[in-house]
């Protein structure tokens, strides 16, 4: 079942199409991977999705309603979250009170409580930091809050743009990891990324955009073995 159906969407930047007709569809628990170099639609793509940038024409169902011209906090209230590429967390907010505020539109303390711990438990580090102004922290440790204060909202689909931009082989193999685990424990994935052989190991099928167009699309394991993406991508 499709907990996301994004149908023949066209977005534009000063009525120029970035994406052009693009169709996609994101199974319910399942890792949904985006692939593409710089420039190829990939971050349009989300922010249609997040209403930032809206769709001129085309559908994007998620739980069965047309989201595609509502504002972006009634997108977030439906259970989307992205954790955005670069990280962007509070620098002059603490670890809590980042996790607060991804919180925002949960009103019983005992449930913002037990998730903030719930997010300490996957990342220990943070549990450390508490109260450390987030600017302070190492890039790593930066991407383990931006993903940490995504999950505050417990979203049932949570969107990752190029997670492993800018961080050192180490935090972007524990990265992979760490959003393999949140999908096992029962959120669905739209992972969009460049890394195209960690995200392959990972995705259960995936897209690859190309000049703001779907050109592949399958299962991760049959987009592994194309020969123009491999040509592309793996050299």
């Amino acid at each position: 079942m499709a907990l996301l159906e994004i149908e023949h969407i066209y977005t534009a930047y000063d009525r120029i199409d970035v994406l052009e007709d693009v169709s996609i569809k994101v199974e319910m628990g399942e890792i949904t991977c985006i692939l593409g170099a710089n420039g190829a639609g990939k971050s349009t793509l989300i922010r249609s999705v997040l209403g930032l940038t809206p769709a001129n024409r085309g559908k994007i169902i998620f739980n069965g309603v047309d989201i595609a011209h509502l504002p972006t906090h009634r997108i977030i209230e439906a259970g989307i979250a992205c954790v955005p590429e670069g990280r962007r967390v509070f620098p002059r907010m603490t670890v809590d009170e980042n996790l607060s505020a991804g919180a925002y539109l949960v009103t019983d303390k005992k449930v913002i409580e037990e998730r903030r711990e719930h997010v300490k438990y996957l990342f220990p580090r943070l549990a450390e930091r508490s109260n450390q102004l987030a600017g302070t922290m190492s890039g790593g440790e930066q991407a383990m809050l931006a993903i940490s204060r995504s999950l505050m909202s417990s979203p049932e689909l949570l969107i990752f743009d190029e997670p492993s931009l800018g961080l050192s082989p180490l935090f972007v193999k524990e990265n992979f990891k760490i959003i393999k685990e949140i999908n096992q424990m029962g959120t669905t994935v739209l992972l969009v990324e460049q890394n195209v052989r960690q995200t392959l190991a990972i995705a259960h099928r995936g897209y690859v955009i190309t000049k703001g167009q779907v050109v592949a699309e399958g299962s991760a394991t049959a987009l592994a073995e194309n020969a123009e993406v491999q040509a592309a991508y793996f050299g």
